[in-house]
């Protein structure tokens, strides 16, 4: 029998020049993603102006990496808390509908989902 794991895409943005604050939430959810046995893609952080504007160039890579992912495994946009995304509730609805369309679903590292929990699937091989 073989377990599949979703593959984490992490996500986060900081208009600030101190990188402390986005260090520590970048590794919060390193840390959410190994204790749920999820398998780490990597992560994306929009920066500086980017961080505050509906043009967001690393979440844009993220949604292109998760649309050819998400062909063979369950795809998972994990951000720390929901501001992540941004403060204001009808552009972050926005940007989760992007990572729906992208083919995943968006988690916080304090078990918030905007879809029904990320499951391990088991995928039994025949004798």
């Amino acid at each position: 029998m073989t377990v599949t794991k979703p593959l984490v895409f992490v996500y986060d943005r900081s208009a600030g020049q101190a990188q402390r604050q986005l260090a520590m939430r970048v590794a919060a959810c390193r840390h959410y993603a190994d204790e749920k046995g999820w398998a780490l893609v990597g992560r994306w952080c929009d920066l500086g102006d980017h961080a505050l504007s509906t043009h967001r160039p690393q979440l844009s890579a993220l949604l292109a990496a998760m649309r050819v992912a998400a062909d063979h495994r369950e795809v998972l946009c994990l951000v720390h808390t929901w501001e992540r995304l941004a403060t204001d509730a009808t552009h972050r609805l926005l940007l989760q509908q992007r990572v729906i369309e992208a083919g995943g679903r968006t988690v916080t590292t304090f078990g918030e989902s905007d879809g029904p929990a990320p499951s391990t699937v088991r995928v039994e091989r025949a004798p």
